[in-house]
């Protein structure tokens, strides 16, 4: 971002704050950051998608008419949001950031936002975060590999990017990467459809530092899971770390290598729990805070009390509510969250559980498709997951067996059964599926 577009938003912005309230300003305006300006399109980067909506919706003729005011010019404006690592490349985050010449040749697509400053440490992620804050002060010389687990929206994916703007702001000469499973998995492909896999070697094992979010997603890909294995084993043997973030704890990832197991485990695990009524009203508290919004006390208990499940469903309650106010033009109270938050409160509450929500979370977890539960398939990584999630029909819903059996390509109730008594064996003695079955119960009774 050069200094004249700095300059033109900075006073776009008092002319844009003169038309709207302080609440509807702070709430949509304050928090938009300006990436770049080409020829008639200005790029400006938003939080979140709600946040673009809103923008485009409501108050965009207002920016494109503050921007003509300044510079006789009609400029194009495109919303970006700065999470999508698709939407903002990392070159114009870099320029963003300013940073400097060592730290632009780390792949990183790190979140600016997501730093251990801005993490809310509670009693559900102590443990994760104090030794996700050892790696980074000592990276290859506390924990290596670090291997992070929890539910969706807990806060994995902020402590990784925490990790690594700590160790780039600390040791600016160190080449740190970034990168999901799903983005490895195909850069990996695209080498070999083209002929380039001495570049892809040459990027992942030629670093200090490698960061590879949710991780189970290599289960069942067996080119991903080898050529990960050879770079696991380079980047160790040269005393680079490694972290790695996963839904699940190493054992209960099906399909992965016995081998990829064994190496995730020779370092450190940690889990991170749903965070407590504390902890909850404690990140609101920051949310609030760092977006600048005036809520209620009371209003964020309320939300604490309503939402659970995980981080994101709160702030993004808190949002909704927010932008529910300013939208309407009414002030922030208990009654206001309620009517703001009917929809999901009510569906979270209401939702039953079925046999096909059952084996939507199995197959997920498995990484599988739902057809492949209704397929003759018989190999284990099929059949096996296919009888737990017939147990878990059988245990949370009031289904009789033949419906149980029809549900699962039209099989005979004696197989659902078979199914039950044989899961209901193996948790006797086998620890890892007790894990397991406790984690899809969980995430099937907090959909």
């Amino acid at each position: 971002m050069n200094a004249y577009l700095q300059e033109l938003w900075d006073k776009a912005l008092n002319i844009i704050k003169n038309g709207l309230t302080e609440v509807s300003f702070n709430t949509w305006i304050k928090s938009i950051t300006p990436i770049s300006i080409e020829k008639n399109t200005i790029k400006l980067s938003v939080p979140n998608e709600l946040t673009r909506g809103v923008l485009n919706n409501k108050y965009k003729d207002q920016i494109t008419k503050a921007l003509k005011i300044l510079t006789s010019k009609k400029y194009n404006i495109e919303f970006l949001i700065s999470e999508d690592d698709e939407a903002i490349t990392s070159d114009e985050l870099n320029k963003i950031k300013n940073k400097n010449k060592s730290n632009t040749k780390s792949d990183t697509m790190l979140n600016p936002k997501y730093t251990f400053d801005s993490f809310v440490v509670g009693n559900s992620n102590r443990f994760a975060h104090a030794a996700s804050l050892a790696v980074a002060e000592s990276p290859a010389k506390a924990y290596n590999p670090l291997f992070i687990y929890g539910g969706v929206g807990l806060g994995k994916t902020h402590l990784m990017h925490a990790i690594g703007h700590y160790i780039l702001k600390n040791n600016k000469s160190l080449k740190v990467v970034y990168v999901s499973s799903e983005k490895f998995t195909n850069e990996l492909v695209n080498s070999i459809k083209d002929d380039k896999n001495v570049e892809f070697r040459n990027k992942y094992r030629n670093i200090d530092v490698l960061l590879i979010d949710d991780i189970q997603f290599i289960a069942g890909k067996e080119r991903t899971q080898e050529e990960f294995f050879h770079t696991f084993n380079s980047l160790y043997e040269a005393n680079k770390q490694i972290i790695l973030s996963s839904d699940r704890p190493p054992k209960e990832i099906s399909t992965l290598e016995d081998r990829l197991i064994s190496r995730f485990e020779w370092g450190l695990i940690a889990d991170i729990q749903p965070p407590d009524f504390e902890t909850r009203i404690a990140i609101l508290k920051k949310k609030a805070d760092v977006e600048k919004l005036n809520v209620p006390n009371d209003v964020m208990v309320y939300i604490a009390t309503k939402i659970k499940s995980n981080i994101r469903e709160l702030e993004g309650a808190l949002i909704r509510i927010v932008a529910f106010s300013s939208l309407t033009n009414k002030e922030i109270t208990v009654d206001l969250a309620t009517e703001a938050l009917k929809d999901i409160i009510s569906s979270k509450q209401s939702k039953q559980i079925t046999i096909r929500l059952i084996q939507e979370v199995v197959s997920n977890y498995y990484n599988l498709k739902i057809e492949d539960f209704k397929s003759a398939r018989r190999t284990r990584n099929v059949a096996f997951p296919r009888q737990i999630a017939m147990y878990l029909s059988r245990k949370l819903t009031d289904m009789s067996l033949p419906k149980i059996g029809e549900e699962f390509g039209g099989r005979d109730h004696t197989t659902v059964i078979h199914a039950y008594e044989k899961i209901s064996a193996n948790l006797k003695v086998d620890e890892s599926l007790q894990n397991a079955i406790n984690e899809l119960t969980k995430r099937i009774t907090q959909q």
